[in-house]
């Protein structure tokens, strides 16, 4: 089969690593029906205005099983990316998290699976690992759900696992660390840092001493095409997409001031602070195994993609109100 002749379900295709997974399979010539959650105002989120003859648009909710059982018919491959995945929301509305990310999945794996897809890809997160126990964390790393956000992913991973195991459903999930660039919400860190300090000299920050392994965002859009692409022995399997490489949230915001120019400072924001024993304070990736099973290797380095990324928001910086990153 070529891509050519290749077609996809992608959920959760206006957001952010979904936006940029569509525009990827685009251009590499597959055909793809993106999923994007219905709102009152029709918009398509980051596929907004983006028109392409292999490209169609619908809106929907995966909390729907019927209307997953038609939008999957007639696609190869179905990429779920669609998920509730702000931590601070999940401590306010946990009940949400659990109706979208597990039985949205679930609808979204019975839809797979009677409608004989050849490859299932399914959207992990590198906080389903909690608090590294050690580091490079890699795949056989316990699971510890340490907000109801990442318990919710681990339900959705296991529900996937389960239906490799009990069906024979081809899936592959896939765990990204940290992505970052261009679209991404301004309540994740980087573009947080970023838009505050366009906006002036003070930053308001949580914890700085927390570890993460940043991907850029064409990195972790790639790593999800070599999983559908994958030979048969990477069926069953969670996949890290990471880089292995460490900075802490202070040091993340010394790169993002150098780069601006300076003359910022950190306030501490309580508000942003998790709870105690929330916090996720260490998260290193292991990525050989992407490397081994799907070819996969990160090749956008943290300075590089911080350049991408300020640049786009400078751009861009119209569509981020303050009351985005106020908090």
């Amino acid at each position: 089969m070529t891509t050519g002749d290749r077609s996809a379900l992608v959920t959760g295709a206006g957001g952010f690593i979904g936006s940029h997974l569509t525009a990827l399979l685009l251009q590499e010539g597959w055909r793809v029906r993106a999923l994007v959650h219905y709102n009152g105002a029709g918009r398509h989120g980051w596929l907004e205005g983006r028109e392409h003859p292999a490209l169609e648009v619908v809106m929907g909710d995966v909390n729907d099983p019927a209307q997953m059982r038609t939008v999957a018919q007639g696609c190869d491959t179905i990429f779920h990316l669609a998920a509730l995945i702000a931590i601070p929301y999940s401590y306010v509305a946990p009940h949400s998290y659990v109706q979208t990310n597990v039985v949205g999945t679930l609808n979204l794996l019975e839809a797979a699976r009677q409608a004989g897809v050849g490859r299932f890809i399914h959207t992990s997160t590198s906080e389903t690992y909690g608090t590294a126990r050690y580091t490079p964390i890699d795949e056989q790393h316990p699971l510890q759900g340490q907000s109801p956000y990442s318990a919710t992913k681990i339900g959705a991973d296991k529900l996937v696992e389960s239906y490799w195991r009990s069906f024979g459903l081809p899936a592959i999930t896939v765990r990204p660390f940290n992505t970052y660039g261009p679209r991404q919400s301004a309540r994740a860190v980087i573009p947080n840092i970023i838009v505050q300090a366009l906006a002036g000299p003070e930053v308001k920050l949580g914890a700085l001493d927390p570890v993460r392994d940043l991907t850029f965002v064409g990195d972790t859009a790639a790593g999800f095409l070599a999983a559908a692409l994958a030979p048969a022995e990477a069926l069953g399997q969670t996949i890290n997409l990471g880089t292995g490489e460490a900075v802490t949230i202070g040091e993340l915001a010394e790169l993002i001031f150098a780069e601006l120019g300076g003359g910022f400072r950190i306030v501490a924001d309580e508000a942003r602070m998790r709870p105690a024993q929330s916090e996720v304070f260490k998260l290193i990736s292991d990525n050989r195994l992407a490397a081994q099973l799907v070819g996969w290797t990160p090749r956008i380095g943290l300075a590089e993609g911080l350049r991408h990324t300020i640049a786009w928001l400078r751009e861009h910086r119209h569509l981020y109100r303050p009351r985005e990153y106020a908090r």
